[in-house]
């Protein structure tokens, strides 16, 4: 065995460890509980953008989009745009002509504005409108055509019925190898007084919409070991790696 296979299988004995290890994860589910209440994943940017994502989650990402070496990254959801600014620098690392579509229902124009006048601006598309709305979804598809690998990432409304629609209208994009990633699953784990004056919370969020997705769609599963590995993410049973054509 090679000393890169031997590091890789360590790697993998530390994360099933992880798994196993019922005190550690309880401990990081009350620090995500606490940080929580802070707003943590706020004080963070990407290359001058606010990203709003916790560092764990953003590492991950940066694996997965290594690994996939994606040509397209459908992101729901923009905010400030970190997120968008992300994708596209691993993308600008990676070289090639990846790009990075964003859709928001509202993106307002002060946040466009820096995005648009980014250095990174070249590889991003935004599109505004309702990321489940039929005329969005077609234009986004059209925008995918000769896309050999496709990453999307699901980070807009947290409602069911949205995330559930998302899901349906976005998963066929994504392409085996790839990862179908669904942000803020933990807001079915987190207490109801950490979800306050918002359409979603226990029973009806994007984890509720991933349970009921995954009951008939067999393109997909939960990639436990990313969260095992991370202990600290927003997205439980939200990685979804996509495994069938």
């Amino acid at each position: 065995m090679s000393e890169i296979a031997k590091f890789i299988a360590e790697v993998a004995g530390n994360i099933e460890g992880l798994k196993a290890d019922q005190d550690v994860q309880a401990l990081s589910r009350i620090w995500l509980r606490e940080i929580t209440r802070h707003k943590y994943a706020y004080n963070f940017t990407w290359l001058g953008r606010p990203l709003i994502q916790l560092p764990q989650d953003m590492v991950a990402v940066q694996e997965l989009v290594w690994r996939v070496k994606p040509d397209l990254i459908i992101e729901t959801g923009v905010a400030h745009g970190g997120s968008l600014i992300y994708s596209a620098s691993l993308l600008e690392l990676i070289g090639g002509p990846g790009r990075v579509i964003g859709v928001d229902i509202d993106i307002r124009a002060h946040n466009r504005v820096e995005i648009e006048k980014h250095p990174l601006a070249h590889r991003i598309q935004l599109i505004q409108g309702s990321s489940v709305d039929l005329a969005v979804i077609r234009r986004v598809r059209q925008a995918a055509r000769g896309c050999e690998r496709i990453m999307v990432f699901l980070d807009s409304n947290h409602t069911h019925t949205h995330v559930l629609q998302e899901l349906r209208g976005y998963s066929p994009l994504v392409t085996k190898g790839s990862y179908l990633v669904v942000f803020d699953t933990l807001i079915e784990d987190m207490p109801s007084d950490l979800i306050k004056e918002r359409p979603w919370g226990k029973g009806n969020n994007p984890k509720t919409a991933v349970w009921e997705f995954l009951k008939k769609n067999r393109r997909f599963q939960v990639d436990k070991d990313i969260e095992s590995k991370l202990l600290i993410t927003v997205a439980p049973d939200g990685y979804l790696r996509c495994i069938a054509d």
